[in-house]
């Protein structure tokens, strides 16, 4: 979730800020301030209750926190009405400085994909010398019954 200040934009800058932003999967909603901290109540949302004054946009993003930071971070550095005033991240505030070093981050099936490969290299190697050994071993055995038969 990013928390911004729309105001400024105009109607056809907000629509196209949307449009962009629904091609990621992310929601764009101006909120109600009143209303907004009461949703926030026993939420990891309430750590950023103080967001919730002057006029507020938020960026709701479902699958993946990199995507909204960078998308909103990218409409912002094209408009410099909008401004990115934070963001919660698995029940964690942040300013907007470090949301930009989330922003830099790569996608999360990246991230991922790079953790299954740490994780697997180990177990690759383990395979490669196991398999090794037990062809030293056919080897050997091949030579010694061909020294035999001689």
């Amino acid at each position: 979730m990013v928390f911004t200040d729309y105001k400024g934009l105009t109607v056809a800058q907000i629509s196209k800020m949307r449009r962009i932003f629904r091609e990621s999967d992310i929601e764009y909603r101006v909120v109600k301030n009143t209303l907004a901290r009461i949703a926030a109540e026993d939420t990891p949302v309430a750590v950023a209750k103080e967001q919730f004054s002057g006029p507020v946009g938020v960026a709701i993003g479902y699958d993946d926190p990199v995507i909204v930071a960078k998308r909103v971070l990218e409409f912002a550095k094209g408009n410099e009405t909008l401004t990115v005033k934070g963001g919660v991240i698995e029940g964690r505030f942040l300013e907007a400085d470090e949301l930009k070093a989330v922003a830099s981050l790569p996608p999360r099936e990246v991230l991922l994909a790079t953790l299954a490969a740490t994780l697997a290299a180990p177990l690759t190697r383990t395979a490669a010398l196991l398999q090794a050994t037990i062809q030293r071993l056919g080897y050997a055995l091949n030579a010694l019954k061909e020294k035999k038969s001689h």
